[in-house]
């Protein structure tokens, strides 16, 4: 089999781009590790250059590890529109998927619409969705509408609004000091969950990773309980060291846990994904029967991290695959799904 492992060049020494690097070294070791031949291309906005590239490398297998180009989200669907048009089988989401998923604000109306709860939004513009007929006061949180890897994310993008105008001034602000569009959402302060799931065996439904929740450890009751950048990227930081994932949950949480899985193969459904996704939720209400839980979506990643130490793979290690059998595994289903396997 000839695999190519393409991913997206990365000009900033940021440690979410650098990992873009650690993902394709990961991915070439592992599926040389399983017989491949294997070619790693770092691609630009210049497709007419990687088209080139890809017809000399002819591979069985795309890869696909482009998060961005040009430090832009919303051109990485670029890329899985050039491999269907070469007609290459490529691992991952299509770029239709990538589109409706990379637009957050896009992303929860699509929620919406499929009945999939999640949290009430403001726009830069003080539009407002899932509140029904009037602004609802409360705690909001600013969010990038594009950038991933929770860039421009931390505890100055709270504001506890008693109008809408408190939350588009805050919006406001975090357009001037990070560029791009903004919005804001509710802000649930319950248990946070992220959710693999990946392509089922030979066809078949999807498979949902064992659950991990993130764990606010030591969080005084001052300190917000978000993942923001500090906490996904800086080592130093107290909350990088602080945020922990639990896959161990008590018998009665059952029907929590059941809930998280409907609502994240609702969303794989929903979006039209592909190959594997990760699926982020923040939990409202505390189960009791007053105030069951409900399972709320906050990110809807088509293109997560694959590095071996991130939460997809130690997901994966829970139900039973090593990296090398993770990598493998979305391959072969792929190939498979193509009439291709080899």
């Amino acid at each position: 089999m000839r695999a190519a492992v393409v991913h997206n060049a990365v000009s900033t020494m940021r440690p979410d781009q650098q990992d873009t690097l650690v993902q394709a070294r990961a991915v070439h070791e592992a599926l040389a590790g399983l017989g491949a031949q294997v070619e790693t291309l770092s691609v630009t906005l210049d497709l007419e250059d990687a088209r080139r590239q890809l017809a000399v490398c002819a591979p069985d297998i795309v890869f696909n590890l482009v998060e961005e180009l040009a430090d832009d989200i919303r051109l990485a669907p670029l890329y899985p529109s050039l491999f269907a048009h070469m007609g290459l089988p490529f691992t991952g989401s299509d770029a239709q998927a990538l589109t409706l998923s990379g637009d957050k604000v896009l992303c929860k109306r699509i929620c919406a619409a499929a009945g999939i709860a999640t949290p009430a939004w403001v726009q830069a513009d003080g539009i407002f969705g899932g509140m029904g007929g009037a602004f609802v006061p409360g705690r909001y949180l600013c969010k990038s509408v594009h950038e991933h890897a929770s860039l421009g994310l931390d505890d100055s993008c709270l504001v506890d609004a008693r109008s809408v105008v408190d939350v588009t001034a805050r919006l406001a602000d975090c357009a001037r000091r990070h560029g791009g569009q903004w919005f804001a959402e509710a802000f649930v302060d319950g248990r946070e969950f992220n959710i693999g799931i990946i392509a089922g065996r030979d066809g078949g439904a999807p498979e949902v990773l064992p659950f991990a929740e993130i764990v606010f450890r030591d969080f005084g009751p001052d300190r917000p309980r978000i993942v923001g950048y500090a906490a996904k990227w800086d080592e130093d930081a107290f909350e990088y060291g602080n945020t922990v994932r639990n896959f161990t949950f008590a018998d009665d949480e059952g029907p929590l846990l059941e809930a998280l899985r409907r609502a994240t193969t609702d969303c794989w459904h929903a979006f039209g994904l592909s190959g594997y996704a990760r699926i982020d939720f923040r939990v409202a209400g505390d189960g009791t029967a007053a105030s069951p839980y409900v399972p709320m979506v906050i990110d809807v990643n088509a293109n997560p991290c694959i590095a071996p130490d991130a939460g997809l793979a130690a997901a994966a290690e829970r139900a039973g695959l090593d990296y090398g059998e993770l990598v493998g595994r979305i391959v072969r289903e792929r190939l498979g799904a193509t009439g291709c396997s080899k």
